[in-house]
């Protein structure tokens, strides 16, 4: 693994990045031999750095839930990172665009936890007897890398993104509350427009054929670090759909049938 200096110069790289709107070259590029605990690593060096600077954690975001997605990128479990109470918008509100530098957008689930919830044996079951409720939402990616490299021409890999919070920016959650055994969740659907054209659809299958269990492996997963994730924590569970590419002026708006609905609009 890196070393902690180098784990912390990464992080602070990260954090520059961020509040300048910049973009700096992967950090795979430099230092090849990385894994993924040390992706991990950077992300809790980067997180300290925000909660010195006052920002509050809010919940997690799951990533990589496909096993489509997975394949890709040469993973067998999916990813996470850390949602600030600064990171959430309204539904149906507008969001500043000049906050990000290449934005996307991604259909998701989010659980919202009554009760905690701790590994190492956390189970679908002990995540559904925890969630207070579900509701439809989007996520905001944004990457503070790039994601080709501009004289390699290499892309970045999950190690990079894993760095980089697991590439979340932002999120807005809407439509209509439901508790998570009033409805199958695997065939909770969505239709995701921009400017009122369909762009992307599915269900919530697509996540690790049930969404719950991505929060139950989360839980696990935290278990090592001495983490666990707290009561009133929000989780986005895991797109169920491709990544959209977003513009200044774009209203993004996403129909879950009988669960009612989210959007935004970038200004």
């Amino acid at each position: 693994m890196l070393d902690q200096k180098t784990i912390d110069m990464l992080a602070r790289r990260l954090d520059e990045a961020e509040r300048t709107k910049s973009l700096i070259s992967m950090f795979t590029a430099e230092y090849p031999d990385m894994v993924i605990d040390d992706a991990y690593a950077i992300q809790r060096s980067w997180t300290a750095l925000q909660l010195e600077r006052g920002r509050v954690i809010k919940g997690h975001k799951i990533g990589l839930t496909s096993k489509a997605m997975q394949n890709a990128v040469g993973i067998s479990e999916p990813d996470y990172g850390v949602l600030f109470a600064d990171m959430f918008y309204q539904d149906a509100g507008t969001i500043p665009y000049d906050r990000f530098h290449a934005p996307r957008i991604e259909v998701e689930l989010a659980f919202v936890l009554k009760t905690e919830l701790r590994g190492p044996d956390c189970t679908i079951f002990d995540v559904l007897n925890a969630t207070g409720y579900v509701t439809p939402a989007l996520e905001i990616l944004e990457t503070r890398m790039h994601r080709v490299h501009p004289e390699t021409k290499k892309p970045r890999t999950v190690i990079d993104t894993i760095s980089d919070n697991a590439a979340n920016a932002a999120l807005v959650v809407g439509g209509r509350p439901f508790r998570p055994l009033d409805v199958d969740l695997r065939w909770v659907g969505a239709l995701l427009f921009k400017n009122g054209q369909v762009e992307e659809t599915g269900i919530a299958a697509g996540v690790l054929n049930h969404p719950a269990y991505g929060i139950a492996w989360l839980a696990n997963r935290l278990a090592p670090h001495g983490e666990h994730l707290a009561a009133g924590e929000v989780v986005l569970a895991g797109s169920f759909t491709r990544p959209i590419e977003i513009s200044r002026g774009d209203t993004i708006h996403a129909d879950y049938g009988p669960h009612g609905s989210v959007s935004c609009q970038f200004v």
